[in-house]
């Protein structure tokens, strides 16, 4: 590892996980530390999930959210993944001198819209002021406690053999919307970012089967890093059906224009869902009825060979190895 933090620490690849493991995890380990989404806590009969957030966005405001709004969904979809009904957030703002007051109360606004969407309450805070380029405008970090539904156990670690994976809708299309909103490139493309609250899209699922083993919600690194994670922590191989991931076309079309692979574009509205072969069609039928999951589809399925690695298929029907995450993942959304 490098001698100092750089960009690529914070992407969400291979630089992150190795930051994770020589500096936090070293001092931070301790039964309840978890590779997942969210820590699950015992507290007397109940099972509780907790989780944390912070949020930077350049530019704060994109077409289909702002920083606000992208907030609440982070950290309910953290919670939501493991089985947990989110019920109470806490919220804490850095705020740098100068930021308008008018952008911060539309962004308070849209926290209050989504949180009460998600169904749950913000009931705690703080808030800081830095100087003038003390921060980039304005950082938001918020805090979640959900319950667990009973007989419900999803894990990074709990992907099987056999499983089918199934990705909730079309994929890249939060880390597009951030690339064209900061007019880098000047390409005009219609792209909104799927940002989304996320817990009664899993409600969904689960009201078919309580057999999931994997969720997990495609943010840094998009859907080919949370593959990667789950390969390793699983201990097992993904096959991967190219013809059969759903991409919005403006999303490939820009994509294609500056060789960027639509696995590595975040996501803030869709999920990557392991589960056993015979429940995944069923699974997909009752997706397809929801307002965020209406492209859900089966993409792949999980081998015993190759563990660690991922392979696609491509549109020939030849297979090769998906490139493993690493480096500074474009574009950087946070």
């Amino acid at each position: 590892m490098n001698d100092v933090v750089t960009l690529a620490h914070g992407a969400g690849g291979k630089q992150t996980a190795e930051l994770i493991d020589t500096v936090f995890k070293t001092h931070f380990s301790n039964p309840e530390f978890t590779a997942d989404d969210a820590a699950v806590l015992h507290v007397g009969n109940t099972k509780l999930a907790f989780t944390t957030d912070g949020f930077i966005v350049s530019p704060p405001e994109f077409p289909g959210g702002n920083i606000g709004k992208l907030s609440i969904c982070g950290t309910v979809n953290d919670l939501a993944c493991m089985g947990a009904k989110p019920l109470y957030l806490s919220c804490a703002f850095v705020i740098e001198e100068g930021f308008s007051l008018a952008k911060l109360d539309a962004y308070a606004a849209a926290m209050k819209e989504t949180a009460a969407e998600a169904g749950v309450r913000i009931v705690a805070g703080d808030t800081k002021v830095a100087g003038k380029g003390q921060v980039d405008h304005l950082f938001i970090t918020t805090t979640g406690i959900g319950q667990l539904v009973e007989g419900v156990h999803p894990s990074g670690a709990q992907a099987k053999p056999g499983d089918a994976v199934i990705v909730t809708g079309d994929i890249g299309r939060h880390g597009c919307t951030i690339l064209l909103a900061r007019n880098q490139f000047g390409i005009d493309a219609d792209v909104t970012s799927d940002c989304a609250p996320l817990w009664h899209t899993v409600q969904s699922m689960l009201s078919v089967t309580p057999d999931i083993h994997v969720i997990r919600d495609a943010t840094r690194g998009g859907v080919g890093t949370v593959l990667y994670e789950i390969a390793g922590q699983s201990r097992v191989g993904i096959h991967l059906d190219s013809q059969a991931i759903p991409v919005h076309p403006s999303v490939q079309g820009v994509c294609g224009m500056l060789g960027l692979e639509p696995l590595y574009l975040a996501c803030e509205g869709r999920l990557v869902v392991f589960a056993p072969q015979e429940k995944a069609p069923a699974l997909v039928d009752v997706l397809r009825q929801g307002e965020y999951s209406r492209q859900a589809a089966i993409i792949g399925t999980v081998t015993a060979d190759e563990p660690g690695r991922v392979v696609v298929r491509t549109e020939i029907g030849a297979e090769t190895l998906l490139p493993p995450p690493g480096g500074e993942l474009l574009p950087r959304i946070c």
